[in-house]
């Protein structure tokens, strides 16, 4: 008869011990400055020098592990939102912002808040924008000067705040003195928190912070009076149920437990459509007109798309333009549990980011990638986890249809009236301004 045998327990299997990607041998504030001003500049140094995963250190913010290779950022866009957190990600804009704003928000809350603000974003309410978009942009348009150098983003910015104003607030032509009002208020606080100077100060003292700077305050205080002016008198005023604008939509919005939005919400949700999405689709149109005055060919073909009625070659221009300079580099998601991904095991408490600037630019996806050739998009659509100026996943950029279609409507507006020519023949360079990508010189051309 055998004797018994037993068997020793197997050691508990130990979680694999965090392994983060290289980063520079800098330290945390000099990263910092140099993202600051110089975010291109590093990221193809880094690529280049650690492949498409990277790390950087920035202060206030923790460390961000940049993504470039598609399946990875397949990975985070497709991801348990409980895990990838997109409004942790971005809580440093919540002292601009607010925090009930959908850019902060995570979960439960998140899906609740995009629930209510879709709908005027697709569909028929955003297609019945289309005339209030092309009257004011036909109107604007028609007052730039012929046969001189002309400065088209802050013109541009003009154009995409007054079309907020008509379809976010509801604030019509026939009240001067309240759009006035609006424009200087909205346009101060615009001017200050894309100031380039103004980004590398906020993440020194932290955001959080910010209140305590008398100039800061001020500005934010007269915006936030404005806003909580047109919330009162939009709950008083007896059509707001017939009216179509964001506001009155809010206005009849409710939670799923029948409660509706309160003032607060409602201001840090103006605020950030405002901000998310005038000053990014100001800068798009500019980068488009910019790419379009140095490609004539191009120029023209667009020209005669659009004086025969079609939108092919506009749509293709508008996503070969988001594609080659957009305006922001990263999106960013703080993970709650640790994950592995590309091929590192990241812990909890870091950011991933997947980078649309270097995604934008793989040769493999798109040859020939510092070119501007609308027609790649005519030959092959724009890919999920390769084509990512607004974002994706579940926190995909609410307005981003809205932005194309404004997109579509100045473009067909602007080719029809001018010929387009560069004031200066060499591109315009990338100039960081805050987190956005502008043309350094605004987008200077010469039309008659």
């Amino acid at each position: 008869m055998e004797a018994a045998t037993t068997t020793a327990p197997r050691p508990a299997q130990r979680a694999p011990e965090p392994r983060l990607p290289p980063t520079p041998p800098l330290p945390r504030p000099i990263q910092t400055a140099i993202w600051s001003r110089q975010a291109r500049r590093m990221l193809y140094a880094c690529q280049d020098r650690y492949g498409d995963a990277f790390r950087i250190r920035i202060a206030y913010e923790g460390d961000w592990i940049l993504l470039a290779d598609p399946a990875a950022i397949k990975q985070v866009f497709t991801g348990d939102p409980k895990v990838f957190h997109a409004g942790e990600g971005n809580e440093i804009l919540a002292p601009l912002l607010g925090r009930n704003s959908l850019l902060v928000l995570d979960e439960k809350r998140h899906m609740s808040q995009r629930r209510l603000l879709l709908p005027p974003f697709h569909g028929e309410r955003m297609q019945a924008y289309g005339e209030t978009m092309a009257g004011i942009a036909a109107r604007e348009i028609a007052t730039w000067p012929a046969g001189e150098p002309y400065e088209l983003r802050p013109r541009m910015q003009a154009m995409t705040l007054d079309i907020i104003l008509r379809t976010v607030f509801g604030v019509g032509e026939a009240e001067a003195a309240k759009l006035a009002d609006l424009r200087e208020a909205l346009r101060d606080f615009l001017d200050m928190t894309t100031n380039p100077r103004f980004l590398l100060p906020m993440l020194a003292v932290g955001p959080n912070r910010l209140r305590r700077f008398a100039a800061f305050r001020r500005r934010i205080e007269r915006v936030d009076a404005l806003i909580y002016r047109e919330i009162a008198e939009r709950r008083r005023a007896e059509d707001v149920a017939e009216r179509d604008d964001v506001l009155s939509m809010m206005i009849g919005a409710t939670h799923e437990d029948g409660s509706p939005m309160s003032d607060e919400e409602m201001r840090d949700e103006l605020l950030t459509l405002l901000v998310a999405g005038h000053e990014t689709t100001a800068t798009s149109l500019a980068w488009a007109v910019e790419r379009l005055a140095r490609h004539p060919e191009k120029l023209e073909r667009l020209r005669a798309e659009v004086e025969a009625g079609g939108e092919d070659y506009l749509t293709a221009t508008i996503q070969e333009t988001l594609r080659l300079r957009p305006v922001i580099s990263i999106v960013l998601r703080k993970l709650t549990e640790p994950v592995r991904i590309a091929g590192y095991d990241l812990p909890a408490g870091v950011s991933v980011a997947p980078c649309i600037y270097l995604v934008h630019r793989n040769p493999e996806v798109y040859p020939e990638p510092e070119a501007f050739r609308p027609e790649r998009f005519l030959e092959t659509p724009p890919g999920t986890y390769t084509w990512i100026p607004f974002g994706g996943g579940v926190r995909r950029c609410l307005g981003a249809s809205f932005a194309q279609f404004e997109m579509t409507v100045v473009l067909r507006e602007l080719v029809r009236r001018w010929q387009i020519r560069p004031a200066d023949p060499r591109p315009e360079r990338i100039f960081r301004r805050a987190i956005t990508e502008t043309p350094r010189h605004n987008a200077r051309v010469v039309l008659g």
